[in-house]
């Protein structure tokens, strides 16, 4: 690697600074909310839905960084990345603790949460859904392939993907996919993402699983993720689309117990 010169970190740090000063400024008010909510709970949702833009913006000043850095001093800027991604695990726990971080479950089962930010309306809830995705996503490229976080990333992309998910009000969400609804836009746009992204962490999970840990319980959660899509589309009345994700389910659970049987087989070899 080339040696920075003088000139090149000065330039860096003039164009970095007022991201550096944003940062700060939000992780302080992070610190302010979260004393607000400890003090009154009852307001914590809405505090939360703030706190998780908080996030979104704050893991995009240090992909901005990096990116400063990249340009001017021809290197990433790690450190930067890593706060990056640090700030969006945190805003993937304020938006769990909010929408419940259940992944294969019946929506009576988290419904009470959601009840804390009824008046949200699906174009809010979408919006967020979708700026979170593209963070992840910037992130990720910001990255590139040949990183150690590769595998950490399927872990945050399944946890946005279920709190994506119950983040919709499914009391409301097939009435909405009424043309006639005034949440009609949103609402199919939200629930065609989240069927995207729920395919998307099952397969990610399964990859993880067969190239990286060989840990049943990175199978098993991708296969919690196909029927939790499968239960989406049952709900939404779509039989075709759940009969297409059964069978994928199906097939990944027998190879499931295949692999089990054959663990527990070569565990008693040894012994």
């Amino acid at each position: 690697m080339a040696k920075i010169s003088e000139e090149e970190r000065h330039k860096y740090f003039e164009k970095v600074s007022s991201y550096q000063q944003t940062a700060r400024t939000i992780l302080k008010r992070e610190q302010n909310v979260l004393i607000v909510i400890k003090k009154d709970p009852a307001t914590a949702a809405f505090k939360r839905l703030a706190l998780v833009d908080d996030m979104l913006n704050l893991a995009s000043n240090y992909i901005t960084i990096s990116a400063v850095s990249q340009s001017v001093l021809k290197v990433k800027n790690e450190d930067a990345l890593n706060d990056g991604r640090k700030s969006l695990y945190k805003g993937v726990i304020y938006f769990e603790e909010i929408v419940s971080s259940l992944v294969d479950a019946p929506f009576a089962d988290y419904e009470e949460k959601l009840a804390a930010i009824e008046t949200v309306d699906a174009g809010r809830r979408y919006d967020l859904v979708r700026k979170m995705g593209l963070a992840i996503q910037l992130l990720e490229n910001a990255y590139g392939d040949n990183t150690k976080w590769k595998w950490s990333f399927v872990e945050l992309e399944g946890r946005f993907a279920a709190a994506a998910k119950n983040i919709i009000d499914l009391k409301t969400a097939v009435a909405n996919t009424d043309p006639r609804s005034p949440a009609y836009e949103p609402t199919m746009y939200h629930l065609i993402l989240v069927k995207k992204l729920l395919m998307q962490a099952a397969d990610r999970y399964r990859e993880k699983y067969e190239l990286s840990t060989s840990r049943i319980d990175d199978f098993k959660m991708g296969i919690h993720f196909l029927n939790a899509l499968r239960r989406l589309h049952i709900l939404l009345g779509e039989p075709n689309d759940a009969e297409t994700v059964k069978k994928k389910f199906d097939i990944w659970k027998s190879k499931l117990e295949t692999d089990i049987k054959k663990t527990e087989e070569l565990a008693m070899k040894k012994i």
